[in-house]
């Protein structure tokens, strides 16, 4: 898929597990799920989705942050051996959880940082930019970003769903890649058999584009709706 329906994928995903996670205890870590640590999450899981595709020269994420991101994807690339190999398995979705849950453990400055730089990729991946000046774009995002995460902070967000939504943000890649003509190699590097591959919707065609993007973005505005409790949210008038 294309990187706004992964982005929109990885916001819708986190939003429909709140319920689930919201007063669960998992490995010794129990989940508050509040409306800073709903927004943080979605934001969060959908640069996540967008991770596995640091693989590719042309990826939105790649092109995020620069010389940064593309030297990254460069040492992906050839360490997962090109686009859509090691990048789109199950291990590398484990490996992505554990680096950013370690950072969560680590140190509160790791994860503002860690944070900051999955929702400036989101905010790219959902089209907040402008196509025609990359320079404009660019101190847009990272000005709308540094707002997000510095009130995601003030409002004493909790971080330490990080693995979690990192992993799942992954997962739901290969899901919408599983979708797609090309399939994923799951199990790689046991294995380069590509789940789904030949069977799903052609990348960026008229399935894509008329019904996977639209129901994703209607997904989210009924999650909205549904998880935040908006009038005590909202100012009394």
């Amino acid at each position: 898929m294309m990187g706004h329906s992964h982005a929109l994928s990885g916001a819708v995903g986190w939003m429909a597990v709140v319920p689930l996670l919201d007063g669960a205890e998992i490995l010794g870590t129990t989940f508050h799920m509040g409306p800073g640590e709903i927004i943080a999450g979605a934001l969060v899981c959908a640069g996540a989705a967008l991770i596995p595709d640091l693989d590719h020269k042309s990826a939105t994420i790649t092109q995020t942050y620069g010389a940064f991101t593309q030297t990254l994807g460069a040492f992906m690339n050839w360490v997962f051996g090109g686009h859509r190999n090691g990048t789109h398995s199950l291990l590398f979705a484990a490996l992505m959880g554990a680096v950013a849950q370690g950072l969560a453990l680590w140190s509160e400055m790791a994860v503002q940082i860690f944070v900051f730089l999955l929702v400036g990729i989101a905010f790219n991946g959902l089209g907040l930019g402008l196509d025609k000046n990359r320079t404009a774009a660019g101190v847009i995002n990272a000005l709308l970003t540094a707002g997000v995460t510095l009130s995601l902070y003030s409002a004493g967000t909790d971080y330490t769903w990080m693995g979690a939504a990192v992993a799942f943000g992954c997962l739901l890649h290969f899901i919408g890649d599983m979708a797609t003509h090309m399939g994923v190699p799951l199990l790689w590097p046991f294995t380069g058999y590509r789940v789904g591959q030949n069977i799903g919707f052609k990348t960026d065609g008229k399935i894509e584009r008329n019904v996977v993007t639209p129901g994703l973005t209607i997904a989210i505005v009924i999650y909205a709706f549904y998880l935040f409790d908006w009038p005590e949210l909202l100012p009394e008038v």
